[in-house]
C-alpha cells in the first residue's frame, strides 16, 4: 500500500469491504468509535482529538452567557460576521490554502505567526493537513476521510474517526507527515515523542498555543466591548467550529452528483460551487478541485473570494512572497472552452 493508504488511523470498522466497496457504518457504530476515540484514559494518543472537542465544549458558556445575558441585535450582528465571514476566511486562508496546499509563501516567520493567529484557534493544523492531503488523492473514494457518501455523521464526526494520523507510521513514515506538516510553524515532536503521544505536535506545546492564543483574544475582544463582546465572538468561533464540519458533506453534493453544467468543471469528483460558503470564506470548492494549489479559487467575476483578498493585500505590503493563481489556466482550459461549445450549438 502507499504512504496516503496508511498515513490516518484506520477505523475499526474499515475504509472499505471486501469487493472495495466504501463502509457505510452504522450511526451507533459511528458513536462508538467517536467516544472511544476521545477516551484520554484508555489511550493518551487521543489527546488531539480530545482536544479539539474540548475547545468546542468549553465554547458553551460563552455562547450562552451571549444568549441569555448579553443579547443585542448588535451583538447578534458582530457573531454572524465573526463565526461566517472571519472564522470561515480564516480557514481558508490558513489551514487549506496555506498548510495544506502552500498556494502561497510569507516573507518571514513573523507574517506567518500573525496569519495563524488572527482568530480564536480552533482547528488543530495536524488534524487538518495530512487528512486534506489523503481527500484530494481519494475524493469520493474509499480512504477519503470525509466521503459523503457515507452519511453526514460520516463527515461530522471525520476529525476523530477518520483525519487522525496514524500511530503505528515506522520512522520514515512519519518523516513524509514532518514533510507534509514543516511549513507550518508547528513544532514537530521527535520519533520517540511520536510514538509516545501518537501525534505530530507535542500536548504541552499545543495546550501552551491554545491558551495564549485564547488570553490574547479575549483581551483584545474585552478591550472592545467589555465581557459582553468577548463572550458573544467566543461563542461565534464555538458555533463556526461545529459548522465547518458539516461542510465537506454539502460540499460534495451530500454524497450525489450535483455538479451543473457550466458551473462545476471538476468531474473528477462529486465536489460543487456552493455560493454561501464561496462568499463567506472564498471556498469555491469544484473550482479548488480543478487547481488546488491555487491562492484564488473565486475565478468568475461573481465569485467573491475575501481569503484571496487577503492573500493579495498582503502579497501588496510584501508579507507574502509568492503565490500560486490559476485564474487564467482556469479560462483558457475550461471556461472559455465551455463558451465556445455552447454558442456552436446555438441554431
Amino acid at each position: 500500500m502507499t504512504f496516503i493508504d496508511i498515513v490516518l488511523r484506520r477505523p475499526s470498522y474499515g475504509w472499505q469491504d471486501e469487493s472495495g466497496n466504501l463502509v457505510k457504518p452504522s450511526p451507533g457504530q459511528l458513536f462508538k468509535e467517536f467516544f472511544k476515540r476521545l477516551n484520554i484514559v484508555h489511550d493518551k494518543r487521543n489527546w488531539l482529538s480530545f482536544m479539539s472537542w474540548a475547545k468546542v465544549l468549553c465554547m458553551v458558556p460563552f455562547l450562552a452567557l451571549f444568549i441569555f445575558k448579553f443579547f443585542s441585535w448588535p451583538l447578534l450582528l458582530a457573531a454572524f460576521v465573526y463565526s461566517m465571514f472571519v472564522m470561515g476566511t480564516h480557514g481558508t486562508i490558513w489551514h487549506h490554502r496555506y498548510c495544506t496546499h502552500r498556494a502561497y509563501k510569507f516573507r518571514n516567520g513573523f507574517w506567518q505567526f500573525v496569519t495563524q493567529n488572527l482568530t480564536v484557534s480552533m482547528i488543530p493544523e495536524e488534524i487538518y493537513v495530512v487528512s486534506h492531503h489523503v481527500h484530494h488523492a481519494k475524493s469520493d473514494q474509499p480512504g477519503d476521510p470525509y466521503n459523503a457518501q457515507g452519511g453526514f455523521l460520516y463527515c461530522f464526526l471525520a476529525d476523530v474517526n477518520h483525519q487522525p494520523i496514524a500511530s503505528n507510521l515506522d520512522e520514515g513514515q512519519y518523516g513524509r507527515v514532518k514533510t507534509l506538516m514543516k511549513h507550518t510553524g508547528v513544532q514537530a515532536n521527535t520519533y520517540q515523542q511520536y510514538l509516545t503521544w501518537g501525534s505530530y505536535q507535542h500536548p504541552a506545546r499545543a495546550i501552551f498555543a491554545w491558551i495564549a492564543n485564547w488570553a490574547f483574544w479575549y483581551g483584545v475582544f474585552f478591550l472592545a466591548g467589555g465581557h459582553a463582546l468577548a463572550c458573544t465572538l467566543f461563542g461565534a468561533a464555538g458555533f463556526w467550529a461545529v459548522g465547518v464540519r458539516t461542510f465537506n458533506y454539502e460540499g460534495h453534493g451530500k454524497g450525489e452528483n450535483r455538479q451543473r453544467d457550466g458551473v462545476d468543471y471538476n468531474d473528477k469528483d462529486q465536489s460543487i460551487n456552493q455560493l454561501w460558503p464561496g462568499i463567506v470564506a472564498g471556498e469555491w470548492h469544484n473550482n479548488h478541485h480543478l487547481f488546488p494549489r491555487s491562492a484564488r479559487s473565486g475565478f468568475k467575476p461573481h465569485q467573491v473570494d475575501l481569503a484571496w483578498y487577503y492573500i493579495k493585500f498582503m502579497s501588496m505590503l510584501g508579507a507574502v512572497s509568492s503565490y500560486q493563481d490559476s485564474k487564467r489556466d482556469f479560462y483558457e482550459r475550461y471556461e472559455r472552452p465551455h463558451r465556445a461549445a455552447r454558442s456552436n450549438q446555438l441554431p
